[in-house]
């Protein structure tokens, strides 16, 4: 992965390569939820999924931004299937309550889009005490799926999509110092480490469950607030050169919808349309620990 590939510059050059059909179709019927789904990456697949006809499930933690944002997707897109539904992915007794109360409550969901992350560069601990990068970007993303994996196997078409970084090619997995308690904490670098166990984590579920099409990708380095507030520096220097929400969503966009999409080996990582590159070397044992400690956290 060259650094030129990840921002603007490499978008516009791989967007050349793109075929307009693999995302020209409907998706009506189809049931998607997107996490951390009113702003940037995920409001752009939101809108992108509604305008396709798709029953949209947008996961939030403002309700305010949610309602807003709902309101924006419905005016411009004519589709009122668009739902809202308030959580913070930090706290996890409440993503196991809300994924178990969403499963009766509804009979089908055909995509999960883990979207919803956080970069804090300071230690700061959750209401069950764990610390928040890990608490919302792998425990919550981990019992979210692991919860709704059985509603996703009973539909057609099941598909998860995880949005992860190129950052964890900087980091290889250490599965028993989850919450960076042995080590110096630095923001960034834990949440590179998040995002490796990402990409495992989905690996680990391809191989457990066949039957639904798991993918993680990296959607470049995008003009985000989350990049603006926990990169303040970076993002002064870099702005003029980074992605779009838009162009950071095209990835995840036909991950969920296309067809050619899931032609592909399930729990590969992706760094743009048609482009998997090696998740990097992540030995089975490791793997298997990694889930094991989470699953215990559980």
């Amino acid at each position: 992965m060259k650094w030129l590939d990840i921002l603007r510059a490499g978008h516009e050059a791989a967007s050349k390569n793109f075929m307009d059909k693999d995302l020209d179709m409907s998706v009506v019927g189809r049931s998607f939820m997107i996490t951390g789904a009113n702003s940037s990456i995920g409001k752009a697949v939101a809108m992108a999924i509604a305008k396709k006809g798709g029953t949209v499930h947008l996961v939030c933690r403002n309700k305010e931004r949610a309602e807003a944002t709902r309101e924006e997707i419905v005016r411009e897109s004519g589709n009122t299937e668009i739902y809202v539904h308030l959580l913070d992915l930090s706290e996890t007794r409440r993503v196991w309550e809300f994924a178990e109360a969403f499963k009766k409550e509804y009979t089908s969901l055909n995509v999960l889009i883990n979207n919803a992350g956080c970069m804090v560069n300071q230690r700061e601990l959750t209401s069950d005490g764990l610390e928040k990068n890990f608490a919302t970007n792998t425990l919550g993303v981990y019992v979210l799926t692991k919860c709704l994996i059985p509603l996703l196997e009973k539909c057609k078409d099941p598909r998860v999509i995880t949005v992860s970084s190129g950052g964890m090619l900087v980091q290889k997995l250490n599965p028993t110092d989850l919450q960076t308690e042995r080590t110096a904490f630095d923001g960034t670098m834990v949440y590179a480490q998040n995002k490796r166990q990402q990409v495992v984590m989905t690996e680990v579920w391809a191989k457990a469950h066949p039957k639904i099409h798991f993918s993680v990708m990296h959607p470049g380095w995008a003009d985000t607030p989350a990049v603006a507030t926990a990169m303040p520096q970076f993002h002064q220097m870099m702005r003029d050169r980074l992605r779009t929400a838009a162009q950071g969503a095209d990835t995840v966009i036909w991950l969920a919808v296309s067809k050619t999409a899931v032609e592909t080996a399930s729990g590969l990582f992706f760094q743009g349309v048609y482009d998997t590159v090696c998740s990097h070397q992540t030995t089975p044992n490791d793997s298997s620990l990694l889930n094991y400690y989470v699953e215990n956290f559980f």
